[in-house]
């Protein structure tokens, strides 16, 4: 219990990069895989893991009012769910459906924080001042949600599916090692058509 809260935590840390703070590109899932590895102690499962994520989402762009899914929120959920027994198999696909879940709470938060930003904005300019207190509410405020969505998700689908592991018959294993396997190739295709369209 204690390495999923710490995987949480740092996995909320990293996820402020995204676009709330910092920026230095530590959310991408090829950076946030291997750095949550380090708490479970499986580095090759966590660079694994940040690649296929990395690609499975690379062809996702935010245009318009689409938020893509977070590779940092779907690593370390991946990883919080391993760390209870899962294969990474199984862990990753359940990991992409937190991400596209947590994309889809991400607009909803966005959309109610716009209307207190626009409350805050005539306090700001009676007290320029009182601007870092709304930059670090706003960051706490998402870093606080961020935490709660990780833990949740990880909590009831890492004790869900942990009692369901053992009745899960062979050839979903099977399956499931497969789909898993191929990602990383659906992942190169769309990169090299991805690539082939900006070139002409």
């Amino acid at each position: 219990m204690t390495q999923i809260l710490l995987i949480c935590i740092v996995g909320a840390l990293l996820e402020l990069d995204t676009t709330y703070a910092f920026q230095f590109t530590l959310s991408r899932g090829i950076i946030a895989g291997p750095l949550l590895s380090l708490i479970t102690g499986d580095l090759m499962t966590g660079l694994q893991i940040g690649i296929f994520t990395e690609l499975i989402f690379i062809d996702i762009s935010p245009l318009g009012g689409l938020l893509p899914p977070s590779g940092a929120v779907c690593c370390t959920l991946t990883l919080a769910l391993c760390s209870v027994g899962l294969p990474p198999y199984f862990a990753f696909f359940f990991g992409v459906i937190g991400a596209v879940l947590f994309s889809v709470c991400e607009v909803l938060v966005r959309k109610s924080r716009s209307g207190w930003l626009m409350r805050q904005e005539p306090l700001i300019l009676q007290r320029p001042p009182y601007l870092s207190f709304v930059v670090v509410k706003a960051l706490g405020i998402s870093f606080i949600m961020t935490l709660a969505y990780l833990l949740f998700y990880s909590a009831v689908m890492g004790s869900s599916l942990a009692r369901l592991l053992p009745f899960i018959p062979e050839k979903l294993h099977l399956a499931s090692k497969f789909a898993y396997m191929a990602v990383p190739w659906i992942g190169l295709a769309t990169l090299v058509s991805t690539f082939r369209l900006k070139t002409r």
